[in-house]
């Protein structure tokens, strides 16, 4: 009961974090919060997929949702460098 309490309340607060870069990305259409939004949203959804499958971490599909968070967040952080680095 207490481990579908606590997942839940991950997959709540990552999906929070997701709609608030979600609220900042339509404010200033900067790519760099549309990638975080996303890589948050599908940290939320790994989390839900580890419960699913009994809270184990040893299926490849957890760790390839995950990567492709991961690479996102490492694509809007590089092309905000580059965008900032041709403005200035």
């Amino acid at each position: 009961m207490l481990m579908q309490l606590l997942a839940g309340a991950i997959t709540m607060g990552l999906w929070a974090i997701a709609l608030f870069f979600l609220r900042f990305w339509r404010r200033t259409q900067d790519q760099l919060f549309a990638c975080f939004a996303l890589a948050f949203f599908l940290f939320g959804v790994e989390r839900l997929v580890m419960f699913w499958s009994a809270g184990t971490e040893s299926h490849a599909y957890i760790y390839l949702i995950r990567l492709v968070a991961f690479i996102l967040i490492v694509v809007g952080i590089v092309s905000k460098n580059r965008a900032s680095k041709r403005k200035g």
